[in-house]
C-alpha cells in the first residue's frame, strides 16, 4: 500500500465517522415565548395572574396634590396655623402617594382576598406614612385593619374633599366582621372593632377598648336599581353607649343622584373632645344628633358637580360645593369651596374661635389615578 492509498482511505473513514456523529447529534429546540402577564377578567379590569399561580393581582393607586387656603372650616382659624387659634398661617399643601394591592383566588369556600393600601404623605414640610387598610377576606369573613365600619357600611358623605367637617365616622380600626349577602339586594353585617388612638393638633385621643369586650356593630342594607336604604348600630364597650345611623340614596336620573343620612348617639357629653374624657367611638359629631345630605350631577362627559350640607345639634352648619373635572382619562382636577357657620365655640380639636363665627375656605385637588 502506498502513501496515496493510505491518505485516501483515512479521509473516507473520517467522513463516514463524521456523518454517523452528525446523524446522532442533539438538536436544541428554539425557546418558546412565555406569556408572563396573563389577563384575569374574573374580578374586573386591571387584574392579572401571578405567573405560575391561580391568584389574580391588581396593583393601582393614585398620586394627589391638595392646596388649601383661607379659613379652616373645621376650626375657624387659618388652615395652617398649627395649634395656636390666633396664629398666622399660609396655605396648606398636602402631597399623597397611595398604592393598593388586591390579590384574589377562588376556593371551595369562596373568594380568598387580601387587600393592602399604603399611604405616603408629605404635608407642609413633614413626612408621614400609614397603612389604613390591610385585611384578609374569605367569603363574607374579614379580619384586619380597615375604615371604621360605622362610616363605611352606609357610605361616605359624597365626593366632597372636606366631607367630614361634621364628622360621620371615626378613622381606621383593627376589626373582624362577617357580611351576609342574600337575594334581591339585601345584605347584613355583624362586626367587632378595637378602636383607635390618635393625635390631632398636638392633643391625644384614645378610643380603644379597655378590656376584652370589643366595640360591637350590626347593620343591614337593601339596594335596588333606584338606590338603597342602609342602617347600622354600634355599641362602645368602653363608655357603654350607642351610636345609630341610617341613610337613603336615590337615583333621580341617570345623571343625578341624591342622598340623606342621619345619626344619633346616646348620652352625649360635651366634654368628650377633651383628652381626659373618652367619647363614644361611634359618636364623632357634637351633640345628640347630626344630619348630612348631598347630591351629585354629571353635567358633561368630563364634569361632575358635587354638593353637601351638614348640621349637628351643637349648632354647627357646614356646606361644600365642588366640580370634579376629568381633564384627560385618569387625571382629575377638583376645585372646592367650603363654608362653616359656628354657633358657639366648637370643642373639636381643642381650638376655641369665639361664638357665631363664619369660616370660608377653598381647596383644589389634582389627582392622577392608575
Amino acid at each position: 500500500m502506498n502513501i496515496k492509498s493510505l491518505l485516501l482511505g483515512s479521509a473516507a473513514a473520517l467522513i463516514a465517522v463524521s456523518g454517523a456523529r452528525a446523524a446522532d447529534a442533539v438538536v436544541v429546540a428554539e425557546p418558546e415565548a412565555v406569556e408572563y402577564v396573563k389577563v384575569c377578567d374574573a374580578y374586573g379590569a386591571g387584574f392579572f395572574y401571578i405567573p405560575g399561580t391561580e391568584t389574580c393581582l391588581k396593583i393601582g393607586g393614585y398620586l394627589r396634590a391638595d392646596v388649601q387656603g383661607g379659613d379652616s372650616v373645621y376650626t375657624g382659624g387659618h388652615v395652617n396655623q398649627g395649634s395656636d387659634p390666633n396664629g398666622d398661617g399660609t396655605y396648606d399643601f398636602l402631597t399623597r402617594a397611595t398604592i393598593r394591592f388586591d390579590a384574589r383566588t377562588e376556593t371551595e369556600l369562596g373568594t380568598l382576598r387580601s387587600y393592602i393600601e399604603t399611604r405616603f404623605n408629605y404635608r407642609n414640610g413633614s413626612n408621614g406614612t400609614s397603612i389604613p387598610q390591610a385585611f384578609i377576606e374569605l367569603g363574607g369573613f374579614r379580619i384586619g385593619v380597615a375604615d371604621e365600619i360605622f362610616g363605611s357600611w352606609v357610605g361616605y358623605a359624597g365626593d366632597i374633599i372636606n366631607d367630614d367637617v361634621i364628622q360621620y365616622n371615626s378613622f381606621a380600626s383593627n376589626q373582624v366582621s362577617y357580611t351576609y349577602t342574600g337575594g334581591n339586594g339585601f345584605s347584613a353585617i355583624i362586626a367587632a372593632e378595637q378602636g383607635e388612638a390618635e393625635t390631632l393638633n398636638g392633643q391625644s385621643y384614645d378610643y380603644r377598648i379597655d378590656d376584652y369586650m370589643p366595640h360591637a356593630l350590626i347593620g343591614a342594607k337593601w339596594e335596588q336599581s333606584w338606590g338603597k336604604i342602609s342602617g347600622i348600630a354600634g355599641y362602645d364597650s368602653a363608655v357603654e353607649e350607642w351610636g345609630f345611623k341610617a341613610r337613603l340614596d336615590v337615583k333621580i336620573t341617570d345623571a343625578v343622584t341624591a342622598w340623606v343620612m342621619g345619626a344619633y348617639q346616646t348620652n352625649y357629653d360635651d366634654r368628650s373632645f377633651n383628652t381626659n374624657v373618652h367619647r363614644n367611638w361611634f359618636g364623632t359629631w357634637e351633640g345628640d344628633y347630626a344630619i348630612w345630605g348631598g347630591l351629585a350631577a354629571k353635567v358633561s362627559d368630563k364634569a361632575t358637580v358635587n354638593a353637601q350640607v351638614a348640621y349637628e345639634e351643637q349648632g354647627t352648619l357646614a356646606a361644600a360645593l365642588n366640580v370634579a373635572y376629568e381633564l384627560v382619562p385618569g387625571f382629575t382636577i377638583t376645585p372646592e369651596l367650603n363654608y362653616t357657620k359656628f354657633d358657639g365655640a366648637r370643642k373639636d380639636y381643642s381650638l376655641a374661635h369665639g361664638g357665631n363665627d363664619d369660616a370660608f375656605g377653598g381647596i383644589i385637588r389634582f389627582q392622577r389615578n392608575f
